[in-house]
């Protein structure tokens, strides 16, 4: 009884795809901070309510993708493609998780932020995933919901979703999504191919797609600085700190645009590998110096 327990609540955690949505999460958290400055219990019951929201919608992206997954070797082992789920059950698992977390947000918040979560499901399900299958840019739109949950955790602290601080934040974490998809797409172009996806590595070589990246990534790092621009409350810590992760990210990310001294296709990708790793850690860096900024550091 306890194993099949177990085996079911694998499937609903892979469904959910949680290590990607727990950092969508944790962005929610980042936004709430950045307007309310205070630990209070909204922004666990937020939070909460914005990962089953995106545990949902991925459930509901494992069932639109199956038969593309099916073809690929990095996802034929999900559920749907593996045999382990019915698609029937998950969509009825991402019916549910939808649910509960669309309820959760209103509950704990207001409507402004279950309308954000809404479109954020909308944004992923009926326009971005349909559309990357035809176009091979679709990523530059797609990018849209990596923005939206910082919006929606400021809007449940009470905050104007149109206030230039969360805007920047907002910006910060659109351009972010860019190279975190291409740095994937360089590692596991073949299997997009394969699937009949559009990809740019059919129109870019490695080294041309690489040195892409690096700009978005240059660009990524660039606007963070716009993040202190906007509220300048922040300390000189923090912003010093930004500045310092942006040049160390920016040193760390040379074998990319200098991809062609790169002897062999295993150190091509291992470069491509770290360069994913970094990108993220720097991401989840600046969201903790925000998060101490406001909690912790006196302003001077």
């Amino acid at each position: 009884m306890f194993d099949q327990l177990k085996k079911h609540f694998g499937i609903i955690i892979e469904l959910g795809k949680v290590r990607i949505t727990f950092f969508v999460a944790v962005s929610t958290s980042a936004g709430y901070l950045f307007n309310s400055a205070k630990l209070e219990w909204a922004i666990l019951i937020s939070a909460i309510g914005v990962f089953l929201l995106a545990c949902g919608s991925s459930a509901l992206n494992h069932y639109q993708e199956r038969i593309s997954d099916a073809l690929m070797d990095r996802t034929k082992g999900r559920p749907i493609p593996s045999g382990r789920i019915k698609p029937f059950y998950a969509i009825v698992v991402s019916v549910l998780l939808i649910v509960v977390g669309l309820a959760t947000i209103y509950f704990s918040s207001n409507v402004t932020a279950m309308i954000l979560g809404i479109f954020a499901l909308i944004w992923y399900n009926a326009i971005y995933t349909p559309l990357k299958k035809r176009y091979s840019f679709a990523v530059v739109p797609g990018s849209l919901i990596g923005a939206i949950p910082p919006m929606i955790g400021w809007a449940a602290s009470g905050g104007n979703i149109f206030d230039l601080k969360i805007l920047s934040l907002a910006l910060f974490f659109f351009i972010w999504q860019i190279p975190h998809f291409w740095l994937l797409l360089l590692l596991h172009g073949k299997d997009y191919e394969q699937a009949g996806f559009p990809t740019l590595t059919a129109i870019f070589s490695n080294y041309q797609l690489g040195r892409i990246t690096f700009v978005w990534i240059a660009a990524m790092a660039t606007s963070c600085m716009l993040i202190p621009l906007s509220d300048i409350s922040l300390s000189v810590f923090s912003i010093g700190s930004m500045l310092l992760l942006g040049v160390v990210l920016m040193w760390s990310m040379k074998i990319i645009f200098f991809q062609r001294i790169v002897p062999t296709d295993c150190l091509e990708r291992t470069a491509f590998r770290k360069a994913f790793m970094r990108i993220n850690l720097y991401v989840l860096a600046i969201v903790i110096i925000i998060s101490i900024d406001k909690l912790l550091l006196k302003k001077f």
